[in-house]
Parts: structure tokens; C-alpha cells; sequence
């Protein structure tokens, strides 16, 4: 008996750290910082970008990780790119509302056209710009850097904005705006306020999608996906959420769905960390 029970401890041990490990590495990216991932059911592509200080590129990425092709975007430039999203004709936007201190008056969404990703150079077919009427200063004081965003979709004509919260004292709050996907200058509509926990490196929003089906919302932070159900027509603020531990903790920044059980999650290279493509199965998510 005196050896059974070491042996039942490490089984014991051994199993509940598989259950905590709820993503899955499946390659080397050869792009430092990715900053968005989308996929397109169209032609089955996943996209990506990199954010500020990179090139005005998208670039199509395969399940190895590796860039298969890419487009320069030649009317743009890569302000502070965060995010990507698409609609139901496949066309991809590109999320330019990196605002890390809070002081930009240019924030915009651009539409690329589908019929221009096969190409090596395209131009941008629309522009979404908007402001967030609660920010009145530039930058606000410390304690509402609140309008930084990292994290948006596309969803039934509009697109949903979940900002990343940059406030002193991070207490896990972030917004939730509501912009029409049509060309022109818009006021962001505030939806309301969620919350996620309180350390910023862990638990504040660097991406999101929803599933094909439009039946669930997915936010990303550094090792926690945020489930969103029960919205209805787009009231993400009062649907049910759900947080799920990855048991992994990275700065994951890119996050897209390839089937409504599937999820891609890509991070940025951090020394000799990060620059992985992981995918996640939804249902082997397990709560705390």
C-alpha cells in the first residue's frame, strides 16, 4: 500500500494538469507580432495582421503557420492595426482603432473586397470612422483610459467594438460600442460596461468573434476566452458569459473561428516565448 498511493497522487496530479491545459500548439508562426487572425469559409483561408510599427500588409496564413500569400495594402497606413473582421460576402475589415493613449481623433474601420485578396496590392473600398462620444478629453485622466480597442466582429450590418481598458487600478471593466458597418463618420453607440478579473496582463480583451451560426461571441485575453450566448440581435451586454481558463498565459492577440466548435488563437513573439498557432476545440472546455 505504501507504493499504490504515490503512484494514485501523480496519476491524480498528472490528469487534472491535462484538464487545466485547454489549448492546443499546433505551429511556429513566421510573423512576429500578429495582431488579428480572421477566417474566411468563402476560400477557407485564415488572415492576419501585425499591428503599429509594421508594414501596411495582410497576409494569408496556412494551419503551418507559415505566410502563403500577401497583400500591401497601398492607401493605408498601418496607424495602429488591431484587429480584423468580415461579413457574410467574405469581405475582411481592418480594425486601425489602436489608441493605447487614448489621444487619437482618427480612429476608422476599412473594408478590403473580397475579389482584391488574391491580388498583391489593394486598396481600401469603404471607411468606417467613428468616435467614442464618452471621451471628451485626449487623453483623459488615468483612471478612465477606457479607449484603447483591440477586439471587434462584424454582426447583422453592425460591427461590435470591446475595448481593451488601460486605466490605472485595472479593475477588469471594458466597454462595449455598437458602430453601423456603412461608409461615413459615425457615433459610437454604448452599448454598456462588462467585466472580466483584475490583472491586466491575464484578463484584459485583445480580440474577439462569433461563430458562424451568430449564436456565440468569443472575447480573448491573455489566458481566458470570454463565451458570450443568449444575445439576441446583438445585446452582448445582457447576454449570459461565460469565462473558461485556458491554463495558458501568453499576449494572445489574434482569435478567429474556423467552424462554430473550432477556434484559432495566434500570440506575439515575446523573446523566446510566443509566435504560436493554437487551436482550441469549445467543446473540451471545462469552467472552473
Amino acid at each position: 500500500m505504501q507504493h499504490i498511493i504515490p503512484i494514485f497522487l501523480f496519476l491524480l496530479i498528472s490528469c487534472s494538469g491535462k484538464e487545466q491545459q485547454q489549448i492546443e500548439e499546433i505551429a511556429k508562426t513566421d510573423l512576429k507580432e500578429i495582431s488579428a487572425l480572421e477566417y474566411l469559409p468563402q476560400s477557407k483561408s485564415i488572415w492576419a495582421l501585425e499591428d503599429s510599427g509594421n508594414k501596411n500588409k495582410i497576409y494569408r496564413i496556412g494551419e503551418n503557420g507559415k505566410s502563403e500569400h500577401e497583400v500591401t495594402i497601398v492607401n493605408l497606413v498601418n496607424t495602429d492595426w488591431e484587429e480584423l473582421a468580415s461579413d457574410k460576402e467574405g469581405n475582411l475589415y481592418i480594425g486601425d482603432f489602436g489608441n493605447n493613449d487614448n489621444t487619437r481623433k482618427d480612429l476608422a474601420i476599412y473594408k478590403i473586397d473580397k475579389d482584391q485578396l488574391n491580388k498583391k496590392t489593394a486598396a481600401t473600398s469603404a471607411k468606417i470612422a467613428f468616435y467614442y462620444p464618452e471621451q471628451t478629453a485626449f487623453p483623459p485622466k488615468k483612471s478612465k483610459f477606457m479607449f484603447d480597442c483591440e477586439a471587434f466582429f462584424e454582426f447583422n450590418g453592425y460591427f461590435y467594438l470591446f475595448t481593451k481598458n488601460r486605466s490605472a487600478r485595472f479593475d477588469g471593466s471594458f466597454y462595449v460600442y455598437k458602430v453601423p458597418n456603412k461608409n461615413g463618420y459615425h457615433k459610437a453607440q454604448y452599448l454598456g460596461t462588462l467585466t472580466t478579473c483584475n490583472t491586466f496582463k491575464r484578463c484584459a480583451v485583445t480580440a474577439a468573434d462569433i461563430s458562424p451560426d451568430g449564436k456565440k461571441a468569443i472575447l480573448l485575453t491573455g489566458d481566458k476566452l470570454v463565451i458570450i450566448t443568449n444575445f439576441g440581435a446583438g445585446d452582448f451586454v445582457n447576454g449570459k458569459m461565460k469565462i473558461y481558463e485556458l491554463g495558458h498565459a501568453s499576449q494572445k492577440e489574434g482569435l478567429c473561428f474556423t467552424d462554430n466548435n473550432t477556434l484559432f488563437i495566434a500570440d506575439e513573439k515575446d523573446k523566446k516565448t510566443g509566435g504560436r498557432l493554437y487551436r482550441v476545440k469549445l467543446s473540451n472546455l471545462k469552467s472552473k
